[in-house]
């Protein structure tokens, strides 16, 4: 089979621009460093999206589920069955290392598994693998963590929450189910407004009550074995500290786009694209996803990412139109 297109990258956008892609007739091939929607994988085991079912959907498969709003285990099912009904074809474990132009105009693309040539490449990667570090000592000891995933190992042990989103207050009251010590440390001065609406009531009263200690105006200056210091209005605070959970977001690879020749505004991080076709300053390449946002992840999701390849598909064909007609 020839390949027209690879799609780096096999979540949610990456899976709906293999859809549009097929729906013109092209052969696309998604290559995927872990399985298909590996970042809702790696979301919090009991996780709740903030959007609704059918703003998940993707190729015009139905999702529905009986709660207005779809957990975790309901969205790794459904792509999976997406996945399944078109056929998509995935190289799943796979990870993209270099891509490069070749001479008769086509990309090759080096994985860690083999060689492959194609017209046009998507990169549909996310951010979520690569968190913003704080630069603090001691950030880098095994007890901090960027991503949460279940609270039941932390039980009876002092946990600090650094960050004041939907991530870190998602994170808090998991743990303090579970039994932990919970201190959120917020450089912000109030709640943040992202909070999701029906989360935020609920964390203000184990605030209130006490159950949870939140510090805002607060800033981490080092992680030690056994304690977190932080200031807050020019004080300098020492809490016993057992595990951290950095929740301070996350950011592009820069790196990998610059390497492919995708220039990147320094100050936003954002990649320079044609928003009404998707594709870079590279011809031939196409972003497609939160990637296209830059450094503000809070901008695009899978509810808007997910028409990205829609227009790369269409940006293709009228491409390949005039290369006829020319």
């Amino acid at each position: 089979m020839t390949i027209d297109a690879i799609i780096v990258g096999g979540g949610p956008c990456g899976l709906a621009a293999a859809i549009a892609l097929q729906e013109m007739g092209k052969n696309p091939l998604v290559i995927e460093k872990g399985n298909i929607v590996n970042a809702i994988y790696n979301y919090p085991t009991h996780q709740t999206f903030f959007s609704t079912s059918e703003k998940l959907e993707i190729g015009g498969v139905p999702f529905i589920t009986e709660e207005y709003k779809p957990k975790r285990n309901q969205a790794l099912t459904y792509y999976r069955e997406v996945v399944k009904r078109k056929g998509i074809k995935i190289n799943a474990y796979e990870k993209v290392l270099e891509i490069a132009k070749k001479d008769e105009g086509a990309f090759g693309v080096k994985t860690d598994k083999g060689h492959y040539a194609a017209k046009y490449v998507v990169i549909a990667t996310g951010y979520y693998d690569h968190p913003n570090f704080m630069g603090v000592p001691g950030e880098d000891l095994p007890k901090v963590y960027h991503y949460f995933k279940e609270a039941h190992p932390y039980f009876d042990k002092d946990v600090a929450v650094i960050g004041g989103k939907n991530s870190s207050v998602d994170a808090a009251i998991e743990l303090v189910k579970a039994g932990a010590r919970v201190t959120v440390i917020y450089r912000g001065k109030d709640y943040s407004p992202s909070i999701k609406p029906w989360i935020l009531p609920e964390f203000e009263a184990l605030v209130r009550n006490g159950t949870i200690k939140m510090e805002f105006n607060a800033h981490v200056k080092e992680i030690s074995e056994d304690k977190l210091t932080y200031t807050k209005e020019n004080q300098q605070y020492e809490i016993k500290n057992d595990f951290v959970f950095a929740m301070t977001g996350y950011h592009p690879d820069h790196g990998f786009l610059k390497n492919m020749g995708i220039q990147i505004d320094e100050e936003t991080g954002r990649p320079l694209f044609d928003p009404e076709t998707m594709e870079t300053n590279n011809q031939g390449i196409f972003i497609a996803g939160v990637i296209a946002a830059g450094n503000n992840a809070n901008e695009i999701f899978i509810e808007n990412g997910r028409f990205h390849g829609g227009l790369i598909a269409q940006a293709i064909k009228k491409k390949e139109n005039r290369a006829k007609k020319g």
